[in-house]
């Protein structure tokens, strides 16, 4: 069956009976044979379902003999279905796609939000569950997320669809500095709340990611794109820690603290990670990094519930940065003793 231009395989059981109920709402008679190719289901699966659905769920569906079909019964009262459920990965999974649509304003996909909103809405809400009352009671919250400028994001999303380059004129908040690249577009993606392209530079002959919010200006180029294989990609984008990748990878060993292993034994920092537990209940976590950027930032929300281990070179940069840390409470005479505050779990107990 073909649903917005793209195929779906056959549904699941508890799908078919809620697409079974959609179709006798929405049409006084509905023909076995559009059961089957809607469902993409055969007819010995269709008794077995049509079976359950009267027996165990109570749904007066009869064979309408003059209208070649079936129906409700009229004399029937017909109820809802059980509310629909979710796993926590795909309740997930629906509210931030509807999320992403929202924020997005009108333009590159802009025929095309609404209809997808709709059938979300449609999704995550039940007649027992109604799709605001689902939106109210679960939010998924994006933190540090930065503005997107629009109309560089639509440039962007277009060179990269049609294969084409772009020129751009990038601002590197570490340098504070802007300098003029033509890049040739490979993927976009979606990190921590923010949006990055990952491209070919041709001003530096390699791959780059880029943030699309620190784009000053964008224009496509006639020239058709370099293509690089997602494995290339990978192996330079996705062999390090976080957003920052590298070719040269090394190796950062860090320990956690016993209390705060509870958590971080259950976080997945990289794919390729090696951990274990010490004796003492402390957590040992080993993962591959190339830039060590956003690394030591995540190290450094820990305080002093994480030490490195190795390299040297990184356990020297996280000192370094603790120091300075403290170098600014040093002056009022606070902040010198050795309590440590304990962490919180979440927004609280």
């Amino acid at each position: 069956m073909l649903v917005g231009g793209f195929r779906i395989g056959p549904v699941d059981r508890t799908e078919r009976f809620y697409r079974i109920q959609r179709l006798l709402q929405r049409h006084r008679v509905v023909p076995a044979r559009r059961f089957l190719e809607e469902l993409e289901i055969s007819p010995a699966t269709f008794k077995r379902d049509l079976e359950y659905l009267r027996s165990r769920l109570n749904i007066p569906i009869v064979w309408d003999r003059d209208a070649s079909g079936y129906r409700f019964d009229p004399q029937a009262h017909v109820q809802e279905l059980p509310g629909l459920w979710f796993s926590a990965a795909e309740i997930y999974a629906l509210l931030t796609m509807q999320q992403l649509l929202q924020n997005l304003e009108p333009g590159l996909l802009g025929p095309y939000i609404e209809p997808l909103l709709a059938r979300l809405s449609a999704a995550i809400g039940s007649s027992e569950h109604p799709a605001e009352t689902v939106q109210k009671r679960i939010r998924i919250l994006h933190a540090a997320r930065r503005a997107l400028p629009l109309a560089h994001f639509q440039v962007v999303a277009r060179a990269l669809l049609e294969r084409r380059r772009l020129h751009v004129t990038y601002y590197n908040r570490a340098r504070d500095e802007e300098t003029g690249r033509e890049l040739s577009p490979q993927r976009l993606v979606h990190y921590r709340g923010n949006w990055y392209l990952d491209a070919w530079c041709h001003l530096r002959e390699d791959i780059r990611s880029f943030a699309v919010d620190a784009l000053r200006a964008a224009r496509i180029l006639e020239t058709p794109a370099r293509k690089v294989d997602d494995a290339e990609l990978d192996a330079v984008l996705a062999s390090g820690y976080g957003i920052f990748g590298g070719r040269d990878t090394q190796w950062a060993a860090l320990r956690f603290s016993p209390l705060r292993a509870r958590w971080v034994a259950l976080e997945q920092w990289h794919p390729q990670q090696r951990a274990r537990h010490d004796a003492d209940g402390s957590y040992l976590l080993e993962i591959p990094f190339s830039d060590d950027r956003e690394l030591i930032a995540d190290i450094l929300r820990h305080g002093a519930e994480v030490e490195v281990l190795a390299p040297p070179s990184l356990r020297a940069r996280v000192g370094a940065q603790l120091a300075a840390a403290l170098g600014h409470y040093a002056a009022d005479g606070e902040g010198s003793g050795s309590g440590v505050v304990p962490p919180r779990d979440g927004r609280g107990a």
